[in-house]
């Protein structure tokens, strides 16, 4: 079993830190096909050759009030894989690192969480991604996104406690590692605590398929965490084989749907969001966004795209306004799938518009100097 983080010193968080991350985009693991590619991508985001990513992470102790950081992994999809290249996709509009970018937790891409797996595979793994860590040890070390992402929220606010982080997809299961690692922690009071949460589907199934985390179920884990109360809100939802009034009935959220949502201006959303917010008690606010939620016409790169929702000014009003209402404690842009769209000018926009929303949520998130990009809208 691994040891507290709060047991850990600053240098103890970093050197086990060092062993989940890696430099952006190399968290997807690649042995010929694609290395080079990835490595030349990552050089370029990074203005040169790749330092060693231990001393990186120092500059974490310097407590950044913001941070990226990626999850490559899209195991957790049940539709359409593809969002494990979202991360560099992202970054590579972004052009550089606005902000300390941690680089990549190191995905083995047939997992989701250590729960799924046996003994036997779990020890096969650790020995060959922990194959210099002491062997009783890397015992302990988890292997699986979920666990991993969870894991690496913990030790990050070991280092830095007042750190914000951003989270880059990955698919949405990955976002559940994050809730863990914010909501879970001995102590926690999350009372005052709501989700704004955009997406296309409700992400509120029990299970999928006999699979407690995925895609389709994080959201209703994560609300459980957070104490329910209707302080989850969804906004965009328009594919669900449920209506309105069960999910909010049996699942105790709030939710837009997209044809409320679009009858109404991008402010008058904002409005109904925070009053609704407002309303619950809610002082800290953590943004989910799944680039579905968005309307097909600007975000068809992506493992499940819909057509008749948000437009990205209704989006990026309601982050803006969240912003100002509440603080923001965490963020995440998942599940841009670059190479699902035939056509290059349809991935080109959804990569534009998770861009603009990234940095939106940045600023967000408390990041200074984060400019925007043009033509989303």
């Amino acid at each position: 079993m691994l040891r507290s983080t709060a047991s850990l010193s600053v240098d103890e968080a970093l050197d086990e830190l060092a062993l989940y991350l890696k430099p952006p985009g190399q968290g997807i693991f690649s042995v010929s096909t694609g290395k080079r590619e990835l490595l030349e991508r990552t050089e370029r985001y990074l203005g040169g050759p790749i330092p060693e990513w231990r001393a990186h992470l120092d500059a974490l102790s310097q407590r950044p009030a913001v941070v990226l950081l990626g999850v490559p992994s899209d195991a957790g999809a049940g539709i359409m894989r593809g969002a494990a290249y979202g991360p560099m996709a992202i970054r590579e509009g972004l052009g550089h690192a606005p902000v300390l970018d941690l680089g990549d937790v190191f995905t083995v891409p047939h997992f989701i969480d250590d729960a799924m797996l046996s003994d036997a595979q779990r020890w096969r793994s650790q020995d060959a991604m922990y194959p210099r860590a002491e062997p009783g040890y890397r015992r302990a070390l988890p292997v699986s996104p979920i666990d991993l992402t969870a894991r690496v929220f913990d030790l990050v606010q070991r280092v830095s406690p007042r750190v914000r982080i951003h989270l880059l997809g990955g698919d949405h299961t990955v976002s559940y590692g994050a809730m863990l690692g914010l909501f879970s922690r001995p102590g926690a009071r999350n009372q005052d605590v709501g989700i704004v949460h955009f997406d296309a589907h409700t992400d509120l199934l029990e299970e999928r398929l006999g699979v407690r985390f995925c895609f389709a179920t994080w959201a209703r884990y994560a609300n459980d965490l957070i104490g329910r109360d209707r302080r989850l809100i969804q906004i965009g939802v328009r594919a669900s084989a449920k209506d309105r009034s069960h999910w909010e009935s049996v699942a105790d959220v709030r939710q837009v749907w997209a044809p409320e949502a679009r009858e109404l201006a991008p402010g008058a959303l904002a409005e109904l969001v925070i009053g609704h917010l407002r309303g619950r008690g809610v002082r800290r606010v953590y943004i989910s966004n799944d680039l579905d939620g968005t309307d097909a016409a600007w975000a068809a790169a992506c493992g499940t795209p819909e057509p008749n929702g948000l437009s990205p000014p209704a989006v990026l009003t309601v982050i803006g306004a969240v912003s100002a209402a509440f603080e923001v404690i965490g963020a995440d842009m998942v599940e841009l799938a670059p190479g699902l769209s035939l056509s290059p000018e349809k991935s080109k926009i959804s990569v534009e518009t998770a861009v603009a929303y990234t940095q939106a949520q940045l600023r967000a998130l408390g990041a200074r100097g984060v400019g925007g990009v043009g033509g989303v809208g």
